[in-house]
């Protein structure tokens, strides 16, 4: 049954806003006063959260496809709907979270960290909202934006000070036992290690984490072995350790061999060259590794390698081993520039920037809008309400959508898409529809909420109305 999973692809979907409500106050003698829907709320985001309980990935293995809750809608007597709840998922320290396409997206390093997977959609606006002086009686609200819905992939990196490498049964868990309170698997077959084990380490002032790569064999970094799996594990870390075995029973192997197609390994990886190089000789408490290591000690320094003789059954060069890996971290961590106070950066907008660009595409035949006013105004219009199609005409309008248009030669009855080619609004367009309010009428005004004409005034409008009728049937000719 797999325990350890350090990469997973997660399907998100945050909360849809909720619909505004069109609604109309009603009360004893007065039946009609005025609108009254009130807003719908907000969709519920998804976000992740590092959290240090937590070192797996392994809950989102089984369930990967994740949503937070929609917001509901507005009501009548200025009731707003209720917010959707946000759905936090906890990650292990050192996740990184990347798109489809392989960019990174966010790097979660440190307890606390956040990063919003999903963005919760607006709650739509109700006709109380939309009043105003010249519309006084809205006969319709907003719809509620839908929640973003994306798929995402979950990597974890181990944040670890110093990454132990080679080949399998060299000895790196025996190490990380001793020189911490870790308690790996450890036998005596290959492949025993199947996850990075992680240990602390306290040598002095100075306290680190260690960690093992398992399974580094030749064609790891083109899959081989368990090696591509983990390699992503040592990319965090300050110094890299080979652990070599002096006492293998492999005829067909030897320490500097096993060094140097490790190190091709790492080299076909990429991105570590910089990292300093200790070698450790393992599994000296055996007369033949301590012979080995004798021999092939002068050829490493000559290399350039700090070498480090240690037996972890026998405890010996431990101490030795832990101070010095102490020292290199400590200067690595001197070495880092300290985090700046955070800045905010102001980016003006540019002063021909409309915030909408109109791009006619050959292949579909249409004239495309794409904004992000333009596109929410649309996903927040009810097309089955006359009067929010008007409303959605004039917003377009006062942007300035119908000018651009003109400019880049649109014509009546041309396509025009507002949105992506996957879901875009497509209408055949008329240059009246810069006239909104005539498109419709006098658009938000109920006759039934103005104050009544006086007494004289109603006269004089019904002798006019009969005369018009009388005038209608005096000029009748049926002949």
């Amino acid at each position: 049954m797999t325990t350890f999973v350090d990469r997973v692809e997660l399907h998100v979907a945050a909360g849809n806003g909720g619909h505004g409500c069109a609604s109309v106050h009603r009360e004893k003698f007065k039946p009609l006063g005025g609108p009254d829907g009130g807003n719908g709320g907000r969709g519920g985001d998804v976000i992740l959260v590092v959290d240090q309980s937590v070192t797996t990935l392994l809950e989102y293995h089984h369930s990967p496809h994740r949503k937070a809750t929609n917001g509901q809608p507005g009501a009548g007597d200025n009731r707003s709907g209720k917010d959707g709840q946000d759905l936090v998922l906890t990650v292990p320290d050192g996740t990184v979270v990347l798109d489809k396409q392989g960019e990174v997206l966010a790097d979660l390093v440190g307890e606390g960290t956040t990063f919003i997977a999903g963005q919760g959609g607006r709650g739509g606006l109700g006709n109380a909202a939309l009043s105003s002086a010249r519309r006084k009686a809205p006969g319709f609200a907003l719809l509620g934006e839908p929640g973003e819905a994306r798929d995402i992939v979950l990597e974890l990196k181990t944040v670890a000070d110093v990454a132990l490498v080679g080949y399998p049964s060299a000895g790196k868990s025996s190490l990380i036992s001793v020189l911490s309170a870790a308690k790996p698997k450890i036998a005596d077959y290959p492949f025993t290690t199947l996850v990075p084990n992680l240990g602390v380490v306290t040598a002095g002032s100075t306290v680190y984490t260690i960690a093992d790569v398992p399974g580094l064999i030749p064609g790891a970094s083109q899959g081989r072995g368990l090696g591509l799996e983990f390699l992503r594990h040592v990319e965090r870390c300050s110094v890299l350790v080979h652990v070599l075995d002096t006492a293998t029973l492999e005829s067909d192997r030897d320490p500097i061999t096993d060094l140097d197609i490790i190190e091709e390994e790492l080299k076909q990886y990429g991105g570590l060259e910089d990292r300093p190089r200790i070698v450790v000789l393992n599994k000296i408490d055996i007369p033949d590794g301590q012979d080995l290591a004798d021999m092939i000690r002068p050829d490493l320094e000559e290399r350039g390698y700090q070498v480090y003789e240690a037996s972890a059954v026998a405890r010996t060069g431990l101490k030795e081993l832990s101070f010095a890996l102490a020292g290199i971290v400590a200067e690595a961590r001197a070495a880092k520039p300290k985090e700046e106070a955070t800045r905010i950066v102001i980016t003006p907008k540019a002063v021909d920037d409309a915030g909408f660009t109109v791009t006619y595409d050959e292949a579909e035949d249409v004239y495309r809008v794409r904004g992000d006013k333009p596109e929410r105004w649309v996903r927040q219009t009810d097309f089955n309400n006359d009067e929010a199609v008007g409303y959605l005409a004039d917003r377009l309008n006062r942007l300035g959508v119908e000018d651009r248009l003109m400019k880049a030669g649109a014509r009546a009855g041309d396509g025009v898409a507002i949105g992506s080619e996957e879901n875009a609004v497509v209408f055949d367009w008329e240059p009246s529809m810069m006239a909104g309010a005539e498109m419709l009428g006098r658009r938000g005004e109920d006759h039934r909420l103005e104050a009544p004409r006086p007494a004289a005034q109603r006269r004089r409008d019904r002798d006019a109305q009969r005369d018009d009728a009388q005038r209608e049937y005096d000029e009748f000719d049926p002949f």
